[in-house]
């Protein structure tokens, strides 16, 4: 009987922390964006941005003020980090490069206009 108490524990521990682990975590990035070549505007344009990390699915959404809301999905690599690429229209792509860690991390969109800066975790 003790033996199957002390199973039963270590089981109800196992997926106790198992669920923990699997539960989102947000970051947000609020800013300005910087100009790349061909462009003169980007200054003027203000990009927010959310990443949340559950497990290892990483699901984002960034809107920049006055457009639609676009997304990205990826994996965190082992070390945390994260690079995949977003349609935002017209056909064309932005980069999507990252790293989140515990105490938050660091995002950066790259394509019409650099969008960079770090993640603040979501309270």
């Amino acid at each position: 009987m003790k033996k199957l108490l002390a199973t039963g524990m270590i089981t109800a521990l196992m997926v106790g922390g198992a669920a923990m682990a699997q539960t989102p975590v947000v970051y947000t990035w609020t800013g300005m964006g910087v100009n790349v070549p061909g462009s003169s505007k980007c200054q003027t344009y203000k990009m927010n941005i959310e990443v949340t990390v559950t497990g290892k699915a990483v699901k984002g959404i960034f809107q920049q003020e006055g457009r639609d809301q676009r997304h990205f999905e990826t994996t965190l690599d082992k070390n945390g980090k994260i690079k995949t690429a977003a349609m935002v229209g017209g056909g064309n792509m932005m980069d999507v490069i990252g790293e989140v860690s515990d105490s938050g991390g660091k995002i950066k969109l790259d394509g019409y206009c650099k969008f960079e800066g770090p993640l603040t975790k979501k309270q």
